[in-house]
């Protein structure tokens, strides 16, 4: 049986995800969140691995504080030339493209030493079993079912299979699915074996707390 480094006691746990252009965006967008989660998902892309560009600049969070922890995603082109910047006392775990580097296990130990949690993503044409090898080296396993970069994307049902095979592969293992979720696909993600849940535009498209809320009975 594989098990990740750090698990969360199969326990089921959504996390608001923030997709755009400007800090200044963010902020806002974090004040409105922090009364109603402990984690947010904050999407960084250079328009390197991704065919558009968001904020990526690590420097603004220098000094920047929030009740919340933060993930990044890091969907950067070569993304073990750039980790050391992202090594903040407000990011709490890294998640990276195992599509857009070339020393996954260069990153992985850059985390380990700085105290970091460090995530693998797969992308929807990815197969599963090229992440199976660093299963037993990370905190977590990140399925994505949209295309990196651009927020607002449907659903791609065909990566359920990739959980439901991840899963299988390793029950003890923290799986995130990103991209698309709302409580209809959470629920599907869920039956397929995911625990943890990244939503962006369905989160932020509505009354927060109500929207959660859906969520979170749509998991149970």
């Amino acid at each position: 049986m594989r098990i990740c480094i750090s698990r969360l006691s199969m326990r089921y746990q959504i996390i608001p995800g923030i997709n755009t252009d400007n800090f200044e965006e963010i902020k806002q967008k974090i004040k409105l969140l922090e009364p109603f989660s402990d984690w947010f998902h904050l999407d960084a892309a250079d328009g390197t691995f991704t065919k558009n560009t968001i904020w990526h600049n690590p420097e603004d969070l220098i000094g920047f504080t929030t009740s919340l922890n933060i993930e990044a995603h890091l969907m950067v082109a070569q993304p073990e030339k750039i980790i050391e910047k992202w090594f903040l006392p407000s990011v709490k775990r890294i998640v990276f493209n195992l599509e857009s580097g070339k020393a996954p296990d260069f990153i992985i130990e850059r985390c380990r030493l700085n105290n970091t949690e460090v995530g693998i993503s797969i992308g929807p044409d990815t197969a599963w079993t090229r992440v199976i090898s660093f299963l037993d080296k990370i905190n977590v396993v990140q399925v994505l079912c949209v295309y990196p970069g651009l927020a607002g994307q449907k659903f791609i049902a065909d990566c359920l299979d990739k959980i439901r095979h991840l899963r299988k592969e390793c029950p003890e293992c923290d799986i995130e699915v990103d991209g698309g979720i709302n409580p209809e696909t959470a629920k599907k993600a869920k039956e397929a074996g995911a625990n943890i849940f990244v939503s962006v535009s369905y989160i932020l498209g509505g009354d927060i707390k109500d929207r959660i809320d859906k969520l979170q009975r749509a998991i149970r």
